[in-house]
């Protein structure tokens, strides 16, 4: 569908009702509120739930409990929900409101004047001024630059800070500031439907009786900021919601943790087991009612048969399920976002993560994940900007088959250059670039003695590019550049007397060793993943047209001309050396083209981009057309060096056992020496596979003999690997992995990957990708980086984390489970697009190693602790079942049941979950197998979840059992009976707090002042509510709701009451103090040890501590590692 717009027609345009300028990015208002965000918080499972379960409670024949037990809790939670949705709307309304009376000047009835944001519409002229923002997706019109260039910030957009220029069309650049001519302005235009492709635009404008083609360098986008530019002015395309940064405001795919879906499984299994009790009981009440019940029919005045006893057990087990909900409380999921919240800001307020040159924190940009961080076994990385500083440096190149970047030394040995060399005097120092460096003196005398093929190299490098220039106040000529590759090279021809000065969209301007040459730009062919090379075509002051290229070696010598095969050769070899050397290559290649021909092709263009259907395909084949035989002139290599830290990270993350994946866009060479630099690959290693093949059958067969390459080496421990059915070998993948010692890595480039990634030949890849220690994939696109990781993702249910830097990387971050963006050199579309985002590699290794692993030990506690409390809680109910007739009586009071999750035990927990700690963090970093339980999920699964149940189990008998044995016919000290319902429940209750207290108190294993306050003062805080609700004041405010008056006073000043909570207490925690003494000294784990380690040197004290050392396993994976505590450091074995 297509969109028609007149310009300064409104009554035109109305027609059509496209949206006007105003923004609602915010969800309700004062009257929608309460009704969409109720029902958008009763669409959560746990809500409504719960909201089921008050409904049962307004029954009277089924509530065994008040209402208030379910509605102040679900009130709380809903109300604390609904005031941080009301608050965040309520910023959303206020950002609307800002920008939507932001001020512009609109064309009306022949004069400018001043309108608000949301009233400008579709086919308005609006004029911008500079350092203004661009109020609606804008066609440019006219400038006050020449050639009706402007110059645009995209920064809102895509996060890029350089500067991008856009060009109106020649004819409508010469409307100027002319407000009539302006004003009489007519055209329409024909462009695509509204979408968020913000690199694309396909439109035709018609004027005059004449129709010129639109693309993406004609628009300007809302969001932008008009920049070095006086005035501009431009035709409103899209407005409001229609325009593309609106477009692009989607919704982020929601990501889940692992432990979230254990959770709603588990849940599941709690809410059937609620049923089988609520059955149980139901049935209990039946027999009970028949045989038993029948006794009190006369008491009770009831009529015969008035009340059946299938009828009565039907009633119970709805009043079972009321009473008994409480296994899962509502508190569980606020608790869950508390703790989350709490971990998302320790990462914020990290001081490690701190990188001060940029003045840039670690940021958390979701709170849903952290745990996850705790539980990573695949890293997906980028290589430049990642890995490398993505700060290029001009280092060496090949021209016409000779090298010039190395200095020959005394025996004429090529040498790599040191500092110690006396660096080049450029040609035209006060143009130089200060910071630039050249030790290579034979590349200057080659320029000063003409040679014409020099010349024209470093010719290509000064045009050949989308760099923009300007002049700071000082005179200097400073580069706005898009990526640093081309800073790096445009840099370098400067330096050496190739200047680029400056560019108009008809013509570029350079300075050629003093001399200024203006080159008419004839056509820009420009770069892309699919394509990687971009070219000009130019015409020379002499006349002459060239094409001018550059880009990947793998794609440019497929264009070259049958008669560069010598230099190709050559060439060839020099870039395989420069790679070697882990410097980044290009290819640089030119044509003469003949004049006819040009404008046979360039008329072929313009139809292509006048066309509606299947433009960019036919803009594509021309590009082809054009680009070959091509004649090659040489090769650049550009120093990209690795950042600060990598090394340690990459070894200590393999500790961790944690796989690394590089996926660039890089040659195979340049990865290769990255690989071997940050010791990703190394020397040691048994075999390093290279996939290369051309084809799917090659890609199979190679494989294929990797595999059985690998499997015949390690025959000894897995005893005669075979290649398996298809089904089979993803089923086996953990098996084979178990079973290879020693490190391999594998290769593979981008045009073998694309051949791997098929259906039939993916398993092979990915089982031999899952045997290697390290896995490098080259010349990689940035789809192929998404479906590497999805297909991790897919078969081998591991957790996966992407980082990257770049907008190449954004899908492979999307994809994985965790996304972490690098605020590097290339924008910020990679941190948008990210859950975490730092500024360097390093601070990964802490992320993950402390952070990630505190947050997962931390969560997997709590809810170990969360779910035996609310069993020892509620399962009381179940045995008083037992001994009440099955009447479904609570054994405790009721306010008791409303405030035990929400009061009692609920800050406890808290700070555990948000505190904890087992080891200190430097210990996290220095023993990097402490990441492995997280791996393996150890501290929280369904085995846990049952022990952590049975255990709940055990307390509450004890909770019920030893006071009910102990009042048995048991006469108080003043001799009165005390052996009444509601001293059992104080009794009760008080042991329940002690005892989870206790246990919580057992659990931490970190303290700090907090823990304290919460842990003693929820046990005071019940004291003090019991007695206030068991007072005569409150029973004489409402005597129907606190019944149990004076109850409290009277039961805990005896003494056989606080000898039965002692041996309550006794009986339930000390099977757990015995068995966790007995598994610490007789079964301690690495985390154990380290403790008593910690332990060891707080109270020694050593004047200094010398930092523990980690020394890797001699296999590359054991279960049988242990800590050996000597001299206060350690050592695997």
């Amino acid at each position: 569908m297509e969109r028609i717009v007149k310009a300064n027609d409104r009554e035109y345009n109305e027609k059509f009702q496209y949206a006007d300028n105003r923004i609602h990015t915010s969800k309700y208002n004062i009257l929608t509120f309460l009704p969409i965000n109720l029902f958008e918080q009763f669409q959560r499972v746990a809500n409504a739930y719960f909201l089921c379960l008050l409904i049962l409670q307004l029954i009277p024949e089924i509530s065994s409990l008040t209402w208030f037990t379910t509605i102040v809790p679900l009130v709380l939670v809903i109300t604390m929900t609904a005031v941080k949705d009301a608050t965040d709307d309520y910023f959303r309304h206020k950002s609307d409101n800002q920008v939507n009376n932001r001020q512009s000047e609109v064309l009306i009835d022949s004069k400018l004047q001043n309108e608000k944001w949301m009233n400008v519409k579709v086919g308005d002229i609006i004029k911008l001024e500079n350092n203004q923002f661009v109020a609606a997706d804008l066609l440019l019109l006219s400038s006050s630059e020449p050639h009706g260039l402007c110059y645009v910030e995209t920064a809102e957009l895509d996060g890029e800070t350089n500067l991008k220029v856009r060009h109106a069309l020649s004819v409508t650049s010469e409307l100027g500031a002319d407000i009539n001519r302006l004003a009489r302005f007519d055209g329409i235009v024909v462009c695509e439907a509204p979408n968020n492709k913000l690199d694309k635009f396909m439109g035709i404008l018609s004027w005059k009786d004449s129709k010129h083609s639109l693309n993406n360098e004609k628009i300007i986008l809302r969001g932008c900021i008009l920049r070095n530019t006086s005035w501009c002015f431009g035709m409103v395309i899209f407005a409001g919601p229609d325009t593309k940064l609106m477009q692009n405001s989607g919704k982020t795919k929601f990501k889940r943790t692992s432990i979230d879906r254990l959770m709603n499984t588990l849940v599941l299994w709690i809410f059937g087991f609620l049923i089988c009790l609520g059955i149980i009981l139901a049935i209990g009440n039946s027999i009970w009612e028949s045989q038993i019940g029948d006794q009190f029919r006369t008491f009770l005045f009831w009529n015969e048969g008035e009340k059946s006893s299938v009828f009565s057990g039907f009633l119970t087990f709805w009043s079972y399920i009321i009473i008994l909900n409480t296994v899962v409380p509502i508190s569980l999921y606020v608790s869950v976002e508390v703790i989350r919240l709490g971990h998302s800001y320790f990462i914020n307020w990290d001081r490690k993560m701190y990188y001060s040159r940029k003045a840039t924190p670690a940021e958390a940009r979701t709170t849903t994940l952290n745990e996850e961080l705790g539980q990573i076994e695949y890293i997906f990385s980028d290589k430049t900007g990642t890995l490398t500083q993505n700060i290029m440096t001009f280092k060496r190149c090949s021209i016409n088959g000779r090298i010039y970047g190395e200095v020959p030394d005394d025996l004429d040995q090529k040498t790599e250059i040191t500092q110690e060399k006396e660096p080049v005097d450029f040609l035209v120092k006060s143009q130089a670039d200060r910071e630039f460096q050249f030790f290579d003196h034979n590349l200057m005398e080659s320029i000063k003695m003409g040679d014409p093929k020099v010349h024209e190299f470093l010719r290509v490098l000064a045009l050949c590019h989308t760099v923009m220039s300007e002049e700071n106040s000082a005179g200097e000529l400073i580069y706005q550049v898009q990526s640093p590759d081309e800073g790096a090279l445009v840099t370098a021809a400067r330096n050496f007397g190739f200047i680029f000065k400056s560019r108009t969209p008809e013509t570029i301007t350079i300075e050629e060793l003093g001399t200024l040459v203006t080159y008419q730009l004839l056509a820009f062919l420009d770069f892309n993943n699919t394509r990687k090379r971009m070219s000009v075509i130019v015409r020379n002051p002499e006349g002459q047209i060239k094409l001018y290229s550059k880009g990947a070696d793998t794609i440019l010598f497929e264009k070259l001309h049958p008669s560069n095969e010598v230099l190709l050769s050559l060439t060839s070899d020099h870039l395989s050396e420069f790679a070697g050397e882990g410097l980044r290559t290009l290819a640089i290649a030119h044509r003469d083209l003949d004049d006819k021909y040009f404008k046979e092709w360039h008329k072929m263009l313009e139809d292509a981009n006048a066309a509606t259907e299947e433009r960019d395909e036919r803009i594509a084949g021309l590009y082809e057309e054009i680009e070959r035989d091509l004649m090659l002139l040489g090769a650049t290599a550009v120093e990209d060096k690795l950042q600060e830290g990598v090394i340690e990270t990459v070894t200590s993350l393999s500790l961790a056992n944690i796989k690394i994946w590089v996926l660039t866009g890089d040659k195979q060479e340049t990865a290769i020496n990255i690989g071997y630099a940050c010791n990703m690959l190394t020397d040691d290693m048994n075999d390093v596979f290279v996939i290369a093949g051309n084809n799917a059958v090659e890609v199979r067969e190679e494989l294929r003999k990797a595999k059985e390459n690998l499997s015949g080496q390690n025959r000894n421990v897995s005893n005669g690997h075979v290649v398996c059915e298809k089904k089979q070998q993803l089923e086996l993948d953990s098996i084979v992995e178990e079973t290879v010692t020693g490190d391999y890595a594998l290769i593979i480039n981008g045009h073998s990957l694309a051949h791997a990634l098929e259906s039939d030949v993916k398993s092979d890849l990915l089982e031999l990708a899952c045997m290697c220690k390290t896995v490098v994939c080259c010349r990689v696109t940035p789809l192929q980086k998404a479906q590497v990781v999805e297909l991790v993702k897919k078969y081998r249910n591991a957790v996966t984390l992407a980082i990257g830097d770049g907008a190449n990387d954004v899908s492979m971050i999307k994809s994985a489970h965790i996304g972490v963006g690098i605020s590097g050199q290339e924008g910020l579309q990679a941190v948008l697009a990210s859950d975490y985002s730092f500024a360097q590699f390093r601070y990964l290794q802490r992320l993950l190693l402390v952070h990630g692993r505190w947050s997962y030990f931390r969560m997997c506690k709590f809810l170990c602790y969360f779910f035996y409390k609310n069993f020892a809680f509620t399962l009381v109910h179940f045995w008083f079942g037992f001994f009440c007739g099955f009447s479904a009586q609570t054994v405790y009071d009721q306010w008791f049941i409303t405030l035990f999750n929400i009061v009692y035990t609920s800050l406890p927990v808290l700070a555990m979950g948000i505190f904890d700690q087992d080891v200190s963090d430097q210990n996290s970093m220095d023993c990097p197998q402490l990441y492995e339980p997280g791996q393996l999920n150890l501290l929280f699964n369904k085995r846990k979840f049952f022990i952590c149940v049975l255990h709940g189990i055990y307390t509450s008998l004890a909770l019920f059992f030893i006071p009910y044995g102990a009042f048995y016919n048991v006469a108080g000290e003043d001799g009165q009976h005390i052996a009444d319902y509601q001293s059992f429940a104080v009794t009760m209750a008080t042991s329940l707090v002690i005892v989870v207290s206790v246990q919580i108190a057992l659990d931490t294993s970190y303290w700090t002042f907090i823990n304290h306050v919460f842990i003693w003062g929820s046990i005071a805080i019940y004291f003090s509510i019991l007695f206030t609700m068991h007072s005569n004041g409150i029973f004489g405010i409402f005597p129907n709701q606190f019944p149990f008056v004076g109850n409290a006073r009277h039961s805990l000043t005896q003494k056989c009451i606080w000898l039965v909570i002692l041996l309550t207490t006794v009986a339930s925690v000390l099977p757990v103090v015995v068995f966790r003494f007995l598994k610490v000294n007789l079964y301690p784990t690495l985390s154990d040890q380290i403790r008593r380690w910690q332990k060891a040197q707080k109270k020694a004290r050593p004047p200094s501590s010398r930092r523990p050392r980690t020394r890797r396993s001699s296999s590359r994976r054991t279960n049988s590692s242990y800590l050996k505590i000597k001299d206060y450091g350690w050592s695997l074995s």
